[in-house]
Parts: structure tokens; C-alpha cells; sequence
């Protein structure tokens, strides 16, 4: 029977009314599932979990060297602030324009992408978000087919809730793929155009936009004419957003893609691999380096060492003895040059460090009254206890003043001014400097310390030189610039130089001793004069032409200069004077305009020739023309005892009357007349009564000399209040 309208009307209802409840049922169970899916995602990877590379960086936070990250990848960390803004303008006009009003899925892409998949049955445009794109690489899995995508769509909002776009646009510029094991667009600018991405011209940012579509395919090294298509897609696309004008695009698009593959940063490799070992879990590294300075001296290390047969290598340091950075490390010319054991950090390696101790010998000397630059002392075969020493070139000069001595770097001289000095107080020196000499196990410092008898590392001679570059006042040099482990020894707070009348406690050298060392090894020859001023220096060859040094100062910076073997073997020829000093006065150059003169001499030393030393000083006091004095009475200071403390009334006046009471010493035994040093200092007019009655000028430690005219002498030390 044939149906009428109105049951036919009934029919289409039932059947719409059934579609429509199927459609209900078939959305809230789509509905649930999508709902049950996004609740099962597991947590999104934090920014801060990501296996970034370990990056080292110098004085200005500029890069020196990378590690690759935990699982081999070129990630370098980057904030947004550090990529030029126009990278940010040209991917969202290609990849995303409308990034900032989607919750991280565009509708309308995703039709249009719908679409084109239908008619081509595959997926041939994603239609993705930045945000999706972000959400694939945390997978790391490929989006091609339906199930991978829902997948994709689900993180993407995830992300959205959970972070904001600044941080989306952090994760994708960190984890973008260019190519091999780039990822990041800091890894991919320093590798493509050999920069950080601070400044991109649009043709560099439109290649970086490019490249993480299809990394492998548009590899500038390997495919450079895929990569100028893609890159001037970008372009095209940036001037029809308005992101550059027509002009700018054109000009862009002219350049050529440039096929060449830097190296990552490589500076400082040495004091880079220490820092990471010492800190394993610190990202970031943050050194006193100066990477353009670190960068000239490596050249010119290289360049150097060139001149020289494998396996000679070649170490240098300089420091800022101001504030105690170090400025340049250089461990070898080449870290990876094996046939020149390149891996061998010889700025930390335990070497004889020469006669570059002889300095400290000297100051130590006129620091005790022993004798000043201009006395005499014997240049001659000498056997003390059976030690025989003897001149580097076998040669002997006479007699000689200290200046000429230790400008010629004689042995004989050094070492008997040592036994006068004693071995102990020299090493106690050294540490005060914060170094930590090394000794044969069970072995006590003897006389053979002077002329190399003991070990030192590179970084130990420029600290030592530091504290004369600094007038005797220590310094801790350091390569770290925030907290890390030292390698030297902690320099007390005593030790940093605090006046105390006219001398300082727990110091390297007294002021005075130091000034005139300084003086004596700035008159050595001064290569290249003309263009540098003097800069004070000392050379060092130890026993058989092992190692040859060659360390300097000026008012500023501090310089060292090691050449030999790693392995200790002997270089026949190669002397600090010939190998060392040419080196050392060609960094003093590329030093530059920050350079500073050597400081003028302190007030309290007195400059005078050979003829102008009092007489029991005409000779240095050694301990051998001590015992050839005539005998006599032994001569004493009666008072004040030594080490006492006296209160001369400093401070206890007023305006207009006497500073202080006199300071009165009385003498016993002894032949007249007296000479008296106050801190090293003769004073003008001897004595010839068993009294001295002299004003002091200041409070504090007062050292007080007495000579005789038999060259006998006694001393105190006594504290003025």
C-alpha cells in the first residue's frame, strides 16, 4: 500500500530524530574519549629538564666553548631576549600568524589542511601550529598518519594550558631542528653563519625559518640550492605580511646561501675542560677570560710553537694582578695536536721552575739588611756543606754588585744570599703567595730550592710574580667569576696587605724589598723597547734544558711563559733567555692600551750607588765574612727587648706639640761608629755613643738594624703605640 505524505513525514522524522541521537550519542562519546585521552597525556617535560649543552663563557658572557648535550646534540641554552626579533616576525608569518589568538589549534588550518589530504589521500600539508610543532619535537616521533596527529593536537593544547607562549617559543627555538645534530637556533647560528643570533640580516633569519622543515634536505653544506628555494619562500612570504618590504625581500633573495660549516667555539679548551670536570653538574660556566685576548694569544702560541720540533709545546698565562683575574690560559697551543701532547694542561703541570725563584731570594735578602742593590758580593766556586753550585754557562764573574748578580742570573751569589736568608723562610715566603711548592716526599728545603730544587706549576710562578707586581702585597689569582674551587691556596685575610707603619704583615716581601727587585729586573734588556714600555722580568732554564720560563709584570698585567716537553724530556738549546722572552715581549704588545707603568718608588726607599752604601754593607753580610770579623766584644741591644711594645704617646698631644716621645735603643759591646737601618732604611748620620735617641714618625712595627764598624750587627723588632 502506498504511503501517505503525512506517514512519509513521520518516516524522515524517526530517521532524523535517530541520526541526530546517533550524532549525540557518537559526539559525547568522541567527547569522553578525547576527554579520557587528554587525562591520560603524560606531564609535559619542563624547559629546565631538557638535555641542554654545557656551555663555558668568558668576562662579558661570550661564548668560548660547548659541550654536547647528554644525548650528542648541539642544544646550546638561549633566552628569547638573546635572538634577534626579526627570526620571531618572519616564523610566524611563515609558520603560524595567528600563534597568539589560538589556544594551539587553528581551525581553519586544519580545514584547509583536511582538505588538501582528502583530495590527495595523504596528508600533504599539517596545517600545524607552532604550538603542535613544539608538542612533535618533545615527542620526538613523526605526525604522518591520523593517529600520530590526534596525538599532536592533544599535546598542543596541553602545552597551551601549561605554559605560556613566551615559554612555547623558548622550547621550539631550543629544540628546532638544522641539520645533523644541530638543534636550537643558537647551535644552527654559530654553525651556519659562525655568530650568535643576536643580529640575523633577513636573508640568515629566512634560512634559519626555513631549515627546520625539512633540516636534512635543505642543508646548506650538502644542499645548497634547496636550501636559497626555501629560504626565498620565506621571504616572499615575510613581504606579502608586511614583515619586510619588497625592496628588503628582493636584496635578500639576491644574496647566495653560504655553504661553509663553522666549527663551535674552541677558546681557552684547557681551562674549559677543568671547569666542567671540577663542576660536572653546573650548565654554565662563567670564567674571568677574556675571549679576543684568549683567541690573539692562542694564534700566536700556534704560530710560535711552529718554529719549534714536535713534541715541544708551549704554555702561557696572563693576569690582571689588580684584581686578580686571570685573563688568558693557555694549556697548549692545541689541545688536539697528540703528536704535541696537546691534552696536557701545562698551565697546571708540576715543573723545576729555574732561577725564576732568585727574585724572592734577593728581596728577601735586602728585606733582612743582609745587603742592598749596589753592595758587593763575590761571584766565585763556592762550597757550602758540600753543596758546590756553579754558574749556568760555567763561568765565573768576580765580584759583582746584587743588581748585576741577579740581573745576570748568577748561581753562586743566589746561593749564598739563600744560606743567609735560610731555605725555610723562602718557602714560607712562597706560601704566603699562596702557592704550594712541592718537595720530594719527606725531603726539607735545602739550598738547591733557589736555583729549581723543588716544583711549581705555571699558575704558581704568575701568582708569585703577582705579589711583586703588587709590591709584595699577595693576590689569589683565580679564572672562576663566581663561586668555584680555587686552585691555590687561599690567601689569608692578613696576607692581603695592611699597613702597619711602614711595613705589612703576613706579605710576600716588605714593600721596599720588593720595589727594588723590581727595579733590578726592569733594567734588564727590553726587547722591542721602542713600542713597549719596561716591563720587570725574569727568565729560568731548569737542569738539562727541561723547561725554559720566562715571567713579567708591568703595572697591570702579569705574564708567563712556559716552553718544553710534556713529558719532562730535555729540549737542547731551548733557554728561557732564547725561547721564552721573545714570546713573552710579543704578549706584552698585543696587551695594548691598557697597559700601566711600574709603580715609583715608595717613600721609604732610598736609591744610592755602590759608593753611597755604608760601609759594613759595602758586602753583603754573609754568613762567612760574618765569622772573618774581627773578635770583640759581641754587640747587643740592651733596650728595648726584642718584640716588646711601647707606648711612645702617638696620638696623646695636641695640636703643635710633639708626635710622640723619642724611641731610645742602647747598645753593648761592639765597635764605633754604628750605623742604623730603621726598616731597611740607613739613616744619614751614624752613631758613636752606645745610644741612639731617634723621633719616630709613625706608630706600628719598627725594625731597628745596628752595624758595627766590624760589620757585626744586632737587630729588633719592637711595636710602637
Amino acid at each position: 500500500m502506498k504511503k501517505g505524505p503525512r506517514q512519509g513525514w513521520r518516516a524522515t522524522r524517526r530517521w532524523a530524530i535517530a541520526a541526530g541521537l546517533g550524532a549525540l550519542v557518537f559526539a559525547v562519546g568522541g567527547g569522553l574519549k578525547v576527554r579520557h585521552d587528554f587525562n591520560a597525556l603524560p606531564a609535559l617535560p619542563q624547559i629546565g629538564d631538557l638535555s641542554l649543552s654545557v656551555t663555558v663563557l668568558d668576562r662579558d658572557d661570550r661564548l668560548l666553548r660547548a659541550f654536547t648535550s647528554g644525548d650528542d646534540k648541539w642544544r646550546l641554552p638561549v633566552d628569547l631576549e638573546e635572538i634577534d626579533p626579526l627570526y620571531f616576525k618572519m616564523l610566524l608569518a611563515f609558520e603560524d600568524r595567528r600563534f597568539f589568538d589560538h589556544g594551539g589549534i587553528d581551525i581553519r588550518a586544519l580545514v584547509r589542511s583536511a582538505l588538501q589530504s582528502a583530495r590527495a589521500g595523504r596528508i600533504v600539508s599539517g596545517g600545524s601550529t607552532l604550538t603542535m610543532q613544539v608538542a612533535r619535537l618533545l615527542d620526538e616521533a613523526p605526525t604522518r598518519t591520523f593517529m600520530r596527529k590526534y596525538e599532536q593536537l592533544l599535546k598542543a593544547v596541553q602545552l597551551e594550558r601549561s605554559l605560556s607562549k613566551q615559554d612555547i617559543l623558548r622550547l621550539y627555538a631550543l629544540r628546532a631542528p638544522f641539520g645533523g645534530n644541530l638543534e636550537g637556533i643558537r647551535a644552527a647560528s654559530l654553525t651556519w653563519f659562525g655568530k650568535e643570533p643576536r643580529r640575523l640580516t633577513p636573508a640568515e633569519a629566512a634560512l634559519l625559518v626555513a631549515l627546520p622543515q625539512s633540516p636534512e634536505a635543505r642543508r646548506p653544506d650538502r644542499f645548497r640550492e634547496n636550501a636559497r628555494t626555501a629560504r626565498n619562500r620565506v621571504l616572499a612570504r615575510a613581504a606579502t605580511a608586511g614583515v619586510l618590504t619588497p625592496e628588503e625581500a628582493g636584496s635578500a633573495s639576491a644574496e647566495p646561501v653560504r655553504a661553509a660549516r663553522h666549527p663551535m667555539p674552541f677558546l681557552a679548551p684547557h681551562e674549559s675542560r677543568h671547569a666542567r670536570l671540577t663542576d660536572p653538574l653546573k650548565p654554565v660556566h662563567r670564567l674571568t677570560i677574556d675571549r679576543d685576548l684568549q683567541a690573539a694569544l692562542e694564534k700566536l702560541s700556534r704560530q710560535k710553537i711552529g718554529s719549534h720540533p714536535k713534541p715541544v709545546s708551549m704554555a702561557v698565562m696572563v693576569a690582571d694582578h689588580r684584581t686578580g683575574d686571570i685573563l688568558v690560559s693557555i694549556g697548549a697551543p692545541e689541545l688536539l695536536d697528540s703528536t704535541r701532547q696537546g691534552h696536557v694542561d701545562m698551565t697546571r703541570a708540576v715543573r723545576s721552575p729555574g732561577s725564576t725563584l732568585k727574585p724572592f731570594i734577593y728581596g728577601l735578602a735586602f728585606e733582612e739588611g743582609i745587603g742592598f742593590p749596589e753592595s758587593y758580593i763575590d761571584d766565585r766556586p763556592t762550597d757550602i756543606g758540600g753543596y758546590k753550585p756553579t754558574n749556568f754557562d760555567q763561568a765565573y764573574q768576580g765580584t759583582v754588585t746584587l743588581r748585576e748578580a741577579l740581573q745576570l742570573s748568577l748561581n753562586t751569589p743566589a746561593v749564598q744570599l739563600l744560606e743567609a736568608v735560610g731555605p725555610a723562610r723562602l718557602m714560607a715566603r712562597l706560601r704566603r703567595a699562596g702557592v704550594r711548592p712541592a718537595l720530594e716526599k719527606g725531603a726539607a728545603p735545602g739550598l738547591a730550592i733557589g736555583l729549581g730544587g723543588l716544583g711549581l706549576t705555571l699558575k704558581d710562578l704568575t701568582q708569585l710574580y703577582a705579589s711583586l707586581a703588587r709590591q709584595g702585597e699577595p693576590v689569589s689569582l683565580s679564572v672562576c667569576r663566581a663561586e668555584c674551587e680555587r686552585d691555590s691556596m687561599p690567601v689569608s685575610e692578613a696576607g692581603k696587605g695592611t699597613d702597619v707603619g711602614s711595613r705589612r704583615t703576613a706579605d710576600v716581601l716588605s714593600r721596599k724589598s720588593a720595589w727594588l727587585v723590581s727595579d733590578i729586573l726592569s733594567g734588564l734588556p727590553q726587547l722591542r723597547g721602542a713600542e713597549a714600555s719596561h716591563i720587570a722580568y725574569k727568565t729560568g732554564t731548569a737542569y738539562g734544558y727541561r723547561d725554559a720560563w720566562a715571567v713579567g709584570y708591568d703595572g697591570r698585567y702579569v705574564v708567563s711563559v712556559w716552553l718544553g716537553r710534556a713529558d719532562g724530556t730535555p729540549v737542547p738549546g731551548a733557554t728561557g733567555a732564547s725561547a721564552a722572552v721573545p714570546v713573552l715581549f710579543e704578549i706584552f704588545q698585543q696587551l695594548g692600551p691598557g697597559r700601566r707603568e711600574l709603580p715609583e718608588a715608595p717613600p721609604e726607599v732610598l736609591q744610592m750607588t755602590s759608593s753611597e752604601v755604608p760601609g759594613p754593607l759595602r758586602y753583603a753580610r754573609l754568613p762567612g765574612r760574618r765569622e772573618a770579623a774581627r773578635v770583640g766584644d759581641a754587640l747587643k741591644i740592651s733596650y728595648p727587648p726584642d718584640g716588646a711594645e711601647l707606648d711612645l704617646g702617638f696620638g696623646a698631644h695636641g695640636s703643635g706639640a710633639p708626635r710622640s716621645q723619642p724611641l731610645v735603643v742602647k747598645l753593648k759591646g761592639g765597635s764605633a761608629p754604628f750605623s742604623i737601618l730603621v726598616n731597611g732604611t740607613p739613616l744619614a748620620e751614624k752613631a758613636r755613643r752606645h745610644q741612639l735617641v731617634w723621633q719616630p714618625d709613625a706608630p706600628g712595627y719598627l725594625t731597628v738594624t745596628i752595624l758595627d764598624s766590624n760589620g757585626k750587627s744586632a737587630g729588633i723588632t719592637v711595636f710602637l703605640r
